[in-house]
């Protein structure tokens, strides 16, 4: 009977070590964010969009509208046992170019208690440029009086 329980005991604390060791967390990266020594060579007001892609590589993905601006996403996340993944970090650098491709910002992003926050931001201009027409819209909703409508 000694070996038995020797053996069922040995069993039990093996697959309660492996039981332990499986709901360890696991990390996923995904993405890719150029290093800050890489964003420095970067200039604002000189470099263009050709010389951003030699200097940091080809972005993540790229502004839809005019050609906008250069993305770079990086995010981790954490599976820990049988749960869900959770994403724990999240950053965004953005670089905006100017209608003839030169360089006019860089921000890097990043996301803290679910609300986006900027890190760091290098910026020639007012970012204040052709504001949409929902914005314009949306601006001007306490900007009349009554006494302007009756002409």
């Amino acid at each position: 009977m000694g070996i038995y329980n020797f053996t069922r005991h040995t069993g039990l604390v093996i697959a309660l070590a492996a039981g332990l060791g499986a709901c360890s967390p696991q990390y996923a990266n995904h993405g890719y964010i150029p290093p800050a020594e890489d964003l420095e060579q970067i200039t604002v007001g000189v470099d263009t969009r050709a010389s951003v892609e030699e200097a940091i590589g080809t972005p993540s993905t790229a502004g839809v509208v005019n050609d906008s601006g250069f993305y770079y996403v990086r995010s981790r996340r954490r599976t820990f046992g049988a749960l869900a993944p959770k994403e724990i970090e999240r950053q965004v650098l953005a670089i905006s170019f100017d209608s003839a491709g030169v360089v006019t910002n860089v921000e890097r992003f990043g996301l803290e208690r679910g609300q986006v926050v900027p890190l760091a931001r290098r910026v020639t201009t007012s970012g204040v440029g052709n504001p949409g027409f929902l914005k314009q819209l949306l601006g001007n909703l306490g900007r009349f009086s009554p006494g302007g409508l009756a002409g």
